[in-house]
């Protein structure tokens, strides 16, 4: 994608050199094909870590539901009549039935399985049953509503997004996705001028992307390819030509051209800046990699967000939300120049990573590539993933 922008303000030429080796050993191309890394990395990464799955206003009625795959599983995430979103195990304890089918949808009361009719309260507990009255557990006693009740999953609410976890024990959600942000932008605080939470979704894109999570996840930590495939992006933010990537540089924004008035995909003015965003945050891009499959995208008036579902090992569906305030979205106001500059980076993005997938299966890429110098961050990347599932056999 436009790759994270370089760090602490000022000309790119000020920016940080870093020593690296000239070239760098990638992943070899089994770990974009093979099945069986994939299982490992749904059962030990996407199963493990905070996982963001919906926009939380997405749900903003009690008994509004969206059903999410995250990893292996599928997770129910609901409103209750209490106002609480909550996150369970899509399936029923009875039998084992998927509890719903239909990717989302709305329930007066509770949820029932269409199979033998055991229904749940929004807050997960067995309400009803047939012949209920006469069901004993294996003790003998009454049947314990909440211990039969639907398998509750970790949920956490943060810049406006629910973010589920289905560890038994969940890691920091500080450390590991807050941390994430402050990690890139160098403050715990420079994120909330942005005021995340309290925008609204101007415009949502599906993309279905026929390529390996790792390759998109790749392709938006680096800029060496931003001058061969996005000239709309670099007339914006000229140092993304000079091939710089960025995740490395904390807090750097990449700087607008002198003759660009907005993130627009011709450069003409976009909306007024977002109330809280301060005076050295103005006219600068920033971008966040929030592993496992989050990108953010930090511009003075609008935020584009990115969450990602790998479905397999050669199909991720990523979800991109335009963000604007909610007096934009409200009154209507034209966001199509905005929209389209990262819809068309997005879009030349995704070709290029489905351009990619193909090959890695190929006897040329059995060891791997290469890095040059500029993509040296991608290899801590690769470093992580395989130490989070070690060795597959």
């Amino acid at each position: 994608m436009g790759a994270d922008g370089p760090a602490t303000g000022g000309p790119t030429a000020d920016l940080p050199s870093v020593a690296t080796p000239a070239l760098i050993p990638t992943l070899g191309g089994k770990w974009y094909v093979e099945e069986g890394i994939f299982a490992a990395e749904q059962e030990r990464i996407f199963e493990q870590m905070w996982f963001c799955a919906l926009r939380s206003a997405d749900l903003a009625d009690p008994g509004q539901f969206r059903k999410v795959q995250v990893g292996r599983e599928s997770v129910l995430v609901v409103r209750g009549r209490d106002g609480q979103l909550r996150a369970f195990l899509n399936i029923c304890r009875h039998r084992g039935a998927m509890l719903c089918t239909e990717d989302e949808g709305q329930v007066r009361r509770n949820l029932r399985c269409p199979y033998h009719a055991w229904t749940y309260g929004l807050d997960g507990k067995l309400v009803a049953a047939p012949n209920m009255a006469a069901l004993k557990d294996e003790t003998g006693a009454d049947i314990d509503r909440v211990a039969y009740g639907l398998v509750p999953v970790a949920l956490r609410e943060w810049l406006g997004y629910a973010w589920v976890c289905l560890a038994d024990e969940p890691p920091s959600f500080e450390d590991d996705v807050m941390g994430a942000v402050t990690e890139r932008l160098g403050s715990p605080t420079a994120i909330d001028s942005y005021g995340i939470e309290e925008l609204r979704v101007g415009r949502r894109v599906v993309y279905d992307v026929a390529a390996n999570w790792k390759l998109i996840v790749e392709n938006f930590m680096e800029c060496y390819h931003c001058a061969t495939i996005h000239p709309e992006l670099t007339e914006v933010l000229p140092e993304f030509a000079d091939g710089l990537a960025a995740q490395v540089f904390v807090g750097h924004g990449a700087e607008f051209g002198p003759e660009v008035a907005g993130f627009t995909v011709d450069g003409s003015a976009g909306f007024e800046r977002l109330p809280g965003v301060r005076a050295e945050q103005d006219r600068r891009y920033y971008a966040i990699t929030i592993k496992p499959t989050v990108f953010v995208n930090l511009v003075p008036d609008h935020i584009i967000f990115h969450r990602m579902y790998p479905m397999s090992a050669d199909r991720t569906i990523v979800e991109c939300d335009w963000l604007y305030t909610a007096d934009v979205v409200a009154e209507g106001r034209d966001v199509s120049r905005s929209v389209e500059l990262f819809h068309r980076v997005n879009e030349q993005d995704f070709a290029a990573c489905e351009r990619t997938q193909p090959t890695m299966s190929s006897r040329a890429y059995r060891n791997g590539g290469v890095l040059v110098p500029a993509e040296h961050h991608i290899s801590e990347f690769h470093t992580w993933v395989h130490g989070c599932i070690g060795d597959v056999r």
